[in-house]
């Protein structure tokens, strides 16, 4: 099969072909349909984090089963199925409070007795989050898919397996918004759109849309926030903190940088959560007013691809985007091929765009 592979970071994408190994015992084998590019590509091809070469990248995925292992019962030949990086136990002290993105075994599950991928070489290719989407087939645990109905485009429901699940679950799961409440979403890219689609869903009184991008921005008030503050032109957290009559009850970082994080911490108003989606590096270290933890009973917190509950949070999203009240279509900035995948990581880097979607033939 023809997959894109880093093999030096930073770097470049290079198209290969790989010999893929026949699934084992708990094994799927998805021919991929479409896959999403998100920044947490970017972050490993520039280096920004790192992880063992050479891989194959590429998570928000979608497809149809080829085959399975002789103990899958997740899904069977012909099924459409969305990935997911956080495969589970289901047997861990968190998988069974329902921490599933914390699952003590996750990369247990993974390992195998042969490399699932190899090249020309032989040498084993890695595989990010056990997916590996940018490939024309996937080779994933069974925990790492949910089928979904064929009644979804493939392509939107690429979607629902990073972008939609990080920003919809932070809000259903981490963050629990509840009705009436004030929400600032700073950075309104893929991610950030889906937050503020799921504080729409929650019921959130005002939605506030923070970007640089003034078509983010109106992408953000299309899908449902109630106001946009241009992070270019605007003090953020004194536009965000008079918009909210003192701040917010919830804040969400959807960008991967210190200065945003913080940003998000200041616009609270007491007794608020901020939520930390994307994914800084540990060399941006993060400087908050301390007091303000205890004297006001701020909350700063993470969120892991939105504490999701991928199994049950799946089919529910899939029926709100039957019903029309998820959208996903308006999302997709770009629909590309795989030979164009390099340009769309280009649009990518460049900004302005919300999901760019990579269509396997």
């Amino acid at each position: 099969m023809r997959a894109a592979v880093l093999n030096a970071a930073p770097g470049r994408l290079d198209v290969e072909d790989l010999e893929l190994d026949t699934p084992g015992p708990r094994e799927v084998v998805v021919r991929t349909a479409a896959v999403g590019l998100c920044h947490s590509d970017l972050q490993y091809i520039d280096a920004h984090w790192s992880t063992a070469l050479p891989e194959v990248l590429g998570h928000e995925a979608s497809g149809v089963v080829e085959a399975v292992g002789t103990e899958v019962t997740a899904a069977a030949p012909g099924d459409h199925v969305v990935t997911c990086m956080t495969a589970f136990c289901g047997r861990c002290r968190y998988c069974v409070e329902g921490r599933l993105t914390l699952c003590v075994d996750h990369a247990r599950l993974r390992t195998r007795p042969r490399p699932a991928l190899l090249n020309h070489r032989g040498v084993a290719v890695g595989r990010m989050g056990g997916i590996g989407a940018f490939a024309e087939t996937m080779l994933v645990h069974e925990n790492s898919v949910v089928p979904i109905g064929r009644d979804i485009p493939l392509d939107r429901a690429a979607l629902l397996g990073c972008a939609v699940i990080t920003g919809v679950g932070a809000v259903w799961h981490s963050a629990r918004v509840r009705p009436g409440a004030t929400v600032a979403v700073i950075g309104c890219g893929g991610v950030g759109l889906a937050v503020v689609q799921g504080a729409r869903l929650a019921g959130a009184g005002r939605i506030i849309a923070v970007d640089i991008d003034e078509h983010s921005l109106e992408q953000a008030r299309r899908l449902g926030a109630t106001a946009g503050v241009n992070a270019r032109t605007e003090d953020v957290v004194d536009v965000v903190r008079r918009l909210s009559s003192g701040g917010v009850d919830y804040a969400f970082e959807a960008i991967g940088r210190g200065a945003t994080v913080e940003q998000a911490f200041a616009v609270l108003a007491p007794g608020g959560v901020a939520t930390v989606l994307g994914m800084v590096p540990d060399d941006q270290p993060l400087r908050i007013t301390a007091s303000e933890l205890f004297f006001r009973e701020k909350r700063l917190q993470g969120s892991l691809l939105g504490s999701h509950h991928f199994p049950a949070d799946i089919p529910r999203l899939t029926e709100l985007y039957a019903q029309g009240r998820l959208e996903l279509d308006g999302m997709i900035s770009r629909r590309i091929g795989f030979d164009d995948l390099e340009s769309g990581l280009a649009s990518l880097r460049e900004g302005g765009v919300n999901r760019v979607v990579v269509e396997f033939a």
